[in-house]
């Protein structure tokens, strides 16, 4: 796997050297029931963000409880997206770790965190719905090349049953800017995303 990201959240994945014919065709319907779950997780974690931004904004600091929980989301999050995208054969387990280091459960896909929990920078975390603004800007750019790339990918894994590198590797980078941008959104980290298609 890769070497991840200095930012406080990264993952690695270890892609398949091949991946059936069919599984463009079936993997984002397979993963329904972990899409159902997301839904309810995102919900939950919209309201623990609402609760933490009061807490940081008060006390300066991040209680380690909401932090786990914002981990648990992204992560499981992060699994059932690389599966849907059919950039692997394995279907992703019902993990719910919250610690910020990933504890393997899932051998493929690693994703891990260093959440601020203390010395908080409240002036950043009060304005930080205007502060990652630029950031959405470039993400709903980058998330139509995405779907872009995924349709020219879904022909071309459907009768090779391979990703093209280059491809394979876009998808993971924007995969990657989405983490670390809601990372910061949910208010895991005060370092501002940087704006790099990096591992």
């Amino acid at each position: 796997m890769p070497e991840s990201s200095s930012y406080p959240a990264s993952f690695t994945f270890d892609p398949p050297e091949k991946v059936a014919n069919w599984r463009p065709l079936v993997n984002w319907i397979l993963a329904f029931p972990h899409f159902v779950i997301l839904y309810a997780f995102r919900v939950v974690a919209e309201v623990v963000s609402v609760v933490a931004w009061f807490a940081i904004l008060f006390t300066g600091a991040l209680p380690e409880s909401l932090a786990n929980l914002q981990v648990m989301f992204l992560r499981y999050e992060t699994r059932v997206y690389i599966y849907a995208c059919f950039l692997r054969e394995e279907y992703p387990p019902f993990a719910f770790t919250s610690t910020p280091v990933d504890d393997g459960d899932d051998p493929r896909v690693r994703v891990d965190f260093q959440p601020e929990l203390t010395d908080r920078n409240r002036l950043t975390v009060g304005f930080r719905f205007i502060l990652v603004i630029p950031q959405l800007v470039v993400l709903a750019v980058l998330g139509i090349v995405a779907w872009v790339v995924l349709v020219v990918a879904f022909f071309v894994v459907l009768f090779t049953g391979r990703w093209s590198e280059g491809a394979r590797n876009l998808v993971l980078n924007i995969m990657r800017w989405y983490l670390r941008v809601q990372a910061y959104i949910l208010l895991l980290a005060d370092e501002y995303p940087p704006f790099a298609l990096e591992p």
